[in-house]
């Protein structure tokens, strides 16, 4: 019997925990993985990097914890992040109440949410805490005959905690998002040859990464204070001067001049910070897009790779742009292969490697899927949920995702997602939002004092209609993004996070809450 259990033990369930055993709470965490980290347990993939700055990725909680971390780089890698969410676990004492190796199955509500992990054991706690984060379910492989292959397959979501020797194999890697774009690079520089099958070229703009040097972290640590404050009052949690003018409002030469430093700082808002309405104005866009493709023309040799390489099917930024490390450059090298799966669909996996549609044959030894997550709303409609009168969150979810601030369902009692749909989640720095979402829901418990709290229908209706309405303001939904679900067969084209920025949403949770929670039912 407990207050609370929390489902996941990454950078959202470590916090909670910490929060709710601060208000005096009993809390239990389930956590699927054999060690704390989400994310960063089980994205072990070459190149595997964050595209957030150290200093800024990190918590926000703790001055002392601010202080005594030691970040070794700008934009840190797997092994900092999960040492330092290691760190975290055992300088709290968090691991105490954290059950790893434990899948929650399924999570029912009759006054009290009752929890079955996969093994059948069962635990109720008054309130339940999703914290199972928006990238953490892989998308299944989606081609015929992988039972087939005689090779080794892996996808960039699960990868061997022990690594894996790409040492002169042929090797074929299939996806070119974010985690292809990062260990493409690395994999080249093993294999004895390298393929890469793209579908959808991406934007993505050079991180520039290096060594922290012990004055620019000293100068971060003397200042933190201001820097945090600054992070959440911007658009997307990370720490930026606004913007003042549209793109249009300037001559060509001071918009490249522009671009050019933003491409130059390595920062996710470098360019698309530069002007106020490049994510809501086509024409202003396609400049940022233009510039970010004649640095892909620059980078690339090849004349025909660079144009496969250069995205054209959506605007710069509606889908969260990459930071690489030599990816444009790899495809120079004599032994990576650019495959153009657009034009010549994958039609099957082989025994020996991979055939196209229209017959092209390649030998492979190993394959790589970098294809991606059931992004945001997986996790949760993985777990069986029934909520109010057996209500499933599956069921209530078939036609997308509604939600009430991203933190509440109605019909679902006493059940909180954390960075949900219909929150600024995934276009943030996560740890920004994943600070601002326990620190209310703390505090809601708090002021529940046992309580039992469901968001209202009408509110949670207002709410979604209201994310769609901020996003349909801007071009995210003209692209075939997972920020739609775009990427997984069958789910519905929703527009999943909340556009309106981490600033605006935290003054719009922060009202809803000295209202006494409104569009809430607070009963005994």
């Amino acid at each position: 019997m407990f207050d609370a259990i929390i489902v996941g033990a990454g950078l959202s369930g470590l916090y909670a925990l910490h929060r709710l055993r601060g208000l005096g709470l009993r809390v239990k965490v389930f956590e699927a993985g054999d060690g704390v980290g989400g994310t960063w347990h089980w994205n072990r993939y070459p190149g595997a990097r964050c595209d957030v700055e150290s200093v800024d990725y990190s918590y926000s909680f703790s001055p002392e914890l601010e202080q005594e971390w030691i970040w070794t780089e700008r934009y840190p890698g797997q092994p900092e992040i999960l040492a330092y969410l290691d760190h975290v676990a055992d300088r709290f004492d968090l691991r105490r109440d954290i059950q790893l190796g434990t899948r929650v199955r399924a999570a029912r509500f009759d006054g009290r949410w009752h929890v079955t992990t996969e093994a059948g054991e069962q635990a109720s706690a008054r309130y339940l805490v999703m914290a199972t984060g928006c990238l953490s379910v892989p998308k299944p492989v989606e081609v015929d005959g992988l039972a087939s292959f005689g090779g080794e397959w892996y996808h960039t979501g699960r990868w061997p905690h022990e690594g894996v020797d790409f040492t002169g194999r042929r090797v074929g890697v299939v996806g070119t998002g974010s985690s292809g774009i990062q260990s493409i690079p690395i994999i080249a520089e093993q294999a004895g040859h390298l393929t890469v099958f793209q579908r959808t070229p991406n934007f993505s703009l050079p991180a520039f990464n290096r060594p922290l040097a012990p004055e620019t972290l000293r100068a971060v640590k003397a200042a933190y204070g201001e820097r945090r404050r600054l992070a959440r009052e911007t658009h997307s949690g990370i720490p930026a001067e606004p913007a003042v003018q549209s793109a249009h409002e300037v001559d060509p030469d001071e918009r490249r001049a522009r671009y050019q430093a933003g491409w130059e700082r390595g920062s996710l808002v470098g360019i698309l910070g530069a002007y106020t309405d490049l994510l809501i104005d086509r024409a202003a866009n396609d400049t940022a897009a233009e510039f970010v493709r004649s640095k892909i023309r620059e980078l690339v040799e090849d004349p025909a790779k660079a144009d496969l390489l250069s995205p054209r099917d959506h605007p710069f930024g509606t889908k969260r742009p990459c930071l690489d490390s030599g990816y444009f450059e790899t495809f120079n090298r004599d032994d990576v292969t650019l495959v153009d799966v657009r034009a010549d669909p994958i039609a099957q996996i082989t025994p020996k490697g991979l055939r196209t549609a229209a017959g092209a044959e390649y030998e492979l030894d190993t394959l790589v899927f970098a294809t991606g997550f059931d992004a945001m709303t997986g996790a949760l409609t993985a777990v069986d949920l029934r909520g109010a009168d057996g209500r499933s969150l599956r069921r209530t979810w078939e036609a997308g995702p509604r939600a009430y601030l991203g933190l509440a369902v109605a019909g679902f009692p006493n059940l909180f997602t954390v960075t949900g749909p219909g929150s600024p989640s995934v276009l943030s720095n996560m740890v920004v939002s994943i600070e601002q979402h326990v620190d209310w829901i703390a505090d809601c418990l708090a002021f529940l004092d046992g309580r039992t709290i469901e968001a209202t229908a009408e509110a949670q209706q207002a709410w979604t209609a209201h994310v769609a309405e901020v996003g349909a303001a801007t071009l995210y939904p003209t692209a075939d993004s997972w920020y739609m679900g775009a990427n997984v067969p069958g789910k519905p084209r929703v527009f999943m996070p909340y556009a309106g920025g981490v600033a605006l949403y935290r003054q719009l949770c922060e009202e809803v809450a000295a209202k006494d929670y409104e569009g809430f039912t607070i009963t005994r």
